[in-house]
């Protein structure tokens, strides 16, 4: 569904675009032709200009320091260079460019199963996902749907994909979540109380704790995303006070989707600061990808047994 809406959106934009550039050079005004489409095109960015400007006014005092103009500047830079190749291109047209990888003979390799954010879909972690299969290891990347349905609709499509790898693999999974997809990761743990089918959780992003911008959203995950919203509250109450160990949370003060910066925090998780990298863009981090790739290197168990086998000398 979001991939035929985001299509929609490119193809509005190309043809507005060049549609008014061409009236305009006729009319005898091509530079103003060219103003106006380059203006129609780029508008997401002074978009993301006022959520930076917002971001800047709404900076609380809290575990990270506070974001710097410089800072915040080049992290726009960041995010208009990252959005258009998330939602121009990935996601409306490479959504399935990369499919899941589940090869056979993966007993006892570690997994990973990838959940998008909020008007996301699978398509945002094609880079993840061309490097994992390189490196022979085995994921899925889900949609979550109904696209503007409640965050307690998703894990069961997420219990499908863990299933799968758990089939698979012998192994508890690895689950990456980005915005939304770590709230979503919660909720499955809730629904599914699947604590210990879990290898490790690393949050990007996530709004643990709500945040301020979800005060314009009204769909239903969007109200659920509000700071201290009667879902994310209820949420929390119901998890045992060790699952959030089983967290490693990146978060940003310059995140201008997630904000105040605290409240991409999880209490009891590990949380890792991001310095100077908008939501989108943290996404693609080296540090990121390096955190995940530490926890899919640990070995596992059945790996373990068969390094000590091998060691062992015959008789």
């Amino acid at each position: 569904m979001l991939a035929r809406l985001q299509k929609l959106l490119v193809v509005a934009l190309l043809v507005s675009a060049t549609m008014w550039a061409v009236i305009l050079t006729l009319l005898g005004h091509p530079q103003w032709g060219a103003c106006v489409a380059v203006l129609i095109v780029l508008g997401y960015a002074l978009f993301l200009g006022v959520e930076f400007a917002l971001l800047y006014l709404m900076q609380e005092s809290g575990p990270a320091p506070r974001a710097r103009p410089g800072q915040l500047l080049r992290a726009w830079w960041g995010e208009v260079v990252t959005a258009p190749q998330v939602f121009f291109w990935r996601q409306p047209f490479r959504s399935h460019a990369e499919p899941d990888h589940i090869p056979d003979g993966v007993i006892g390799q570690r997994s990973v199963v990838f959940i998008h954010g909020f008007v996301c879909n699978r398509g945002l972690w094609n880079p993840w996902m061309r490097e994992l299969r390189a490196r022979k290891t085995p994921f899925i990347a889900v949609n979550l749907e109904p696209l503007f349905g409640s965050i307690d609709h998703y894990p069961r499509i997420i219990e499908v994909a863990v299933a799968r790898l758990e089939a698979a693999t012998g192994q508890a999974v690895t689950l990456v979540g980005h915005s939304m997809g770590g709230l979503a990761i919660r909720a499955w743990l809730r629904q599914f109380n699947a604590d210990a089918r879990v290898h490790r959780v690393i949050t990007i992003g996530s709004p643990h704790q709500g945040t301020w911008l979800a005060r314009y959203g009204h769909t239903v995950n969007g109200l659920e995303m509000r700071l201290r919203s009667p879902w994310l509250s209820d949420l929390a109450a119901a998890e045992p006070a060790t699952r959030a160990t089983r967290f490693t949370c990146f978060y940003g003060h310059c995140d201008n989707i997630v904000f105040p910066a605290a409240s991409g925090t999880l209490p009891g998780a590990q949380n890792l600061h991001v310095p100077g990298t908008a939501h989108v863009q943290m996404a693609f981090q080296a540090e990121v990808f390096n955190e995940v790739w530490r926890w899919l290197s640990t070995p596992t168990d059945a790996s373990r047994a068969e390094a000590a086998a091998l060691a062992t000398p015959a008789r």
